[in-house]
């Protein structure tokens, strides 16, 4: 009787190898899950911290949103310092406005009746 070698293993045997390899890699895939899952909400303390920080320090920040500099800021729009005097009333600028666009009218109303005596429609 001649005797196998130790090295060739039956089927049997390759099956559990790979049982015993494959259990060996889920039992790591459960301790890499079990660790992710009791670190998981460390995590979100530490990542919802960080947003509150950033809110914090974004709301605090001073200036324009735009950064555009202290020459082409539009001083109806109360950009300026605070405790400087409110501008009064645009009356004048409204009324300036109507009479330019009665000037404008009567000029637009000039040249349709010279188009309609000079073309005859």
């Amino acid at each position: 009787m001649t005797r196998r070698s130790p090295k060739s293993g039956s089927a049997v045997d390759q099956q559990q190898e790979d049982l015993v390899r494959r259990e060996s890699e889920l039992r790591d895939q459960m301790q890499k899950l079990q660790q992710m899952i009791e670190d998981a909400p460390r995590l979100a303390q530490e990542t919802s911290r960080r947003q509150r920080e950033e809110l914090l320090e974004r709301a605090n920040q001073r200036g324009s949103r735009l950064d555009a500099s202290l020459s082409l800021r539009d001083k109806r729009w109360g950009d300026e310092e605070w405790g400087t005097r409110r501008p009064g009333s645009l009356r004048k600028e409204r009324r300036e406005g109507r009479i330019i666009f009665l000037v404008l009218v009567i000029a637009l109303a000039v040249a349709v009746t010279w188009l309609l005596t000079r073309f005859h429609f």
